[in-house]
């Protein structure tokens, strides 16, 4: 693969010098930062509903997008961006619902509401739960992927570990600086993230143009994808009948089909989007209208998601079908579909390969800078503050939080370093949704109840956290041993390695299904309002003309998208 040209290495320096420094320029006007919590771990009050969207997508797309997303477009094709387009109408549920209910209770944390909802020990388990997760999933499947692609993008020069390093060099250099700092540098990394991936769509599609002889048009080669691969833009996967070739069943056990639209991933969006402290901490510290309109603009954006990643996937898709590509999708020796968007990358020209290198570091970076600050905020003010150390004061704490990104970098750096968790194996999107499932059915149904259902207890919650986790791990790896491969609730068909397995999105749907019923039996034994239940009325859930036509404008364009490609 060709290495950086020096006007590649001039593009990045400049990115990364204008993103430091305009970070440091926000960190030196508010100097408060260094001393308040609310304004470190939140930047209350301080962030525009345009500066929440834009950290809402930075923050969300990142190395497994890039890399995972787009390696499941080489697979299975536009099927995948329903994880994008859902996520639309999960931001228009959390914007107008959940919001609310988090501002109104003056909710900081994720820990916070459940304990103002339940009890400590519900707070104090679900603290240690994300804290693991965001550590030993999140953190070190972003940096996996992210140096990765780097290393192979500039070559011989790029070794993965060094790069690894400076990934998290750069993150830790933003995320020190606190929420707002974060929040007003992912402008900078959207815009860097949108240009120089558009710029990588661009070309995928004109070397597709001109595979075909159609000349160096970028449309050319859009309809050529639909033409010489129609099933990669079925939104539907169908259901593997008998003599289903492997192929198809792999595609079916990662998305399938129409089934999941009534399970897993409406759990994994509204469990992602509103129930976690990475994302939310973004709009907990506005008012109830820029909260609002942040999300929604984010949900705009989403729309337009699958295009920089995973549409370069497809195009990889139909150029190693008509024999181009071979080299660069066995890069590292072995044929990898996680290798489809780097090598797209390794064919742009000099100056463009510099810029989709920093809106691939950008997306990295934002990521990784929003996890390390959602790990801080949790440890600090859940855990250390509450069970370490009551007396701290607001400075002491925020270089407790400090700290704790640090550590948090080092030790999702040792985890990382030889790919101890196995990442690879499991492809790098399909791992982060596959692991961060284990919990969200009963972290949902969780919050869910809580919410809106004023019975709900917090015996009810500890069940659920715990049924969930349970039932997560047996859907996934014991259901079909135990009670077959072919009963009422599902389906299992034999994976890759020759064992049978139920697809995960339909694993996590009949887990959060019997959680909530659980959880609603419990509940019932309980008195019939839970003194602890939030005050709820309608008037929290109205919201303004201007909220109302961005929520109709994302649905009328989900619909047209919908429609197209079903």
């Amino acid at each position: 693969m060709d290495r950086l040209s020096l006007i590649d290495y001039v593009i990045f320096v400049i990115y990364f010098f204008l993103v430091a420094g305009y970070g440091y320029w926000i960190y030196r006007r508010k100097k408060k930062a260094t001393t308040d919590t609310k304004d470190f771990f939140l930047a209350e009050g301080s962030l525009t509903w345009w500066a929440i969207g834009a950290s809402l997508i930075a923050s969300n797309i990142s190395a497994e997008q890039f890399i995972g997303m787009s390696g499941n477009g080489f697979t299975v094709g536009v099927a995948v961006a329903a994880y994008e387009w859902v996520a639309a109408v999960a931001l228009i549920i959390v914007a107008v619902w959940f919001i609310p209910v988090y501002l109104k209770n003056k909710i900081f944390t994720m820990p916070q509401f459940l304990k103002e909802r339940y009890n400590e020990s519900v707070a104090l388990i679900m603290a240690v739960f994300w804290l693991f997760l965001y550590i030993f999933v999140n953190l070190t499947s972003i940096l996996y992927l992210g140096a990765a692609a780097i290393s192979s993008l500039v070559g011989p020069y790029g070794d993965f570990h060094y790069i690894m390093i400076g990934l998290a060099f750069f993150a830790l250099i933003i995320t020190l600086g606190g929420m707002k700092v974060i929040g007003y540098t992912d402008v900078i990394q959207v815009v860097v993230l949108i240009i120089g991936g558009l710029a990588t769509t661009y070309l995928a599609l004109t070397m597709v143009s001109e595979k075909f002889g159609l000349g160096s048009s970028a449309l050319a080669g859009f309809n050529q994808l639909i033409k010489d691969s129609p099933e990669h833009f079925k939104m539907i996967v169908p259901k593997p009948g008998e003599g289903a070739s492997q192929e198809d069943i792999n595609k079916y056990l990662m998305l399938p089909g129409i089934a999941m639209y009534f399970a897993g991933q409406w759990i994994v969006n509204l469990n992602y989007w509103g129930c976690n402290q990475y994302i939310t901490q973004r709009a907990l510290g506005a008012d109830l209208k820029t909260a609002r309109n942040g999300i929604l603009f984010a949900g705009l954006l989403k729309l337009m998601m699958p295009v920089i990643v995973m549409l370069p996937g497809i195009a990889a898709y139909v150029l190693y079908k008509n024999g181009s590509l071979q080299a660069e999708m066995a890069a590292g020796g072995k044929f990898n579909p996680d290798n489809a968007y780097s090598a797209v990358l390794s064919f742009l020209p000099s100056g463009l390969k510099g810029l989709s290198l920093a809106a691939l570091t950008a997306a990295i970076v934002a990521s990784l800078a929003g996890k390390a600050n959602s790990i801080s905020t949790i440890f600090t003010l859940d855990i250390y503050k509450k069970y370490i150390n009551r007396e701290s004061d607001e400075k002491k704490l925020v270089w407790v939080g400090r700290l704790a990104i640090v550590a948090a970098m080092l030790i999702s750096i040792a985890f990382t370093w030889n790919d101890t968790l196995g990442i690879k194996g499991e492809g790098g999107f399909t791992f982060i949704q596959k692991y961060t499932g284990f919990i969200s059915p009963g972290v949902f149904a969780m919050f869910l109840l809580g919410m809106f259902w004023k019975r709900t207890t917090g015996s009810a919650a500890v069940v659920g956290v715990i049924t969930g986790f349970v039932l997560s791990v047996v859907f996934n790896n014991y259901a079909p041993q135990w009670f077959g491969h072919e009963t009422i609730l599902y389906t299992a068909y034999l994976n890759k390695d020759g064992i049978y397995e139920i697809p995960f999105l339909i694993c996590m749907g009949w887990a959060f299904f019997f959680t909530v019923v659980l959880m609603v039996a419990v509940s019932l034994a309980g008195p019939k309002v839970n003194p602890k239940a939030f005050a709820l009325d309608k008037s929290m859930f109205k919201v303004a003309p201007s909220t109302l036509a961005l929520i109709v404008v994302t649905l009328l364009l989900l619909t047209v998208l919908y429609v197209r490609f079903w």
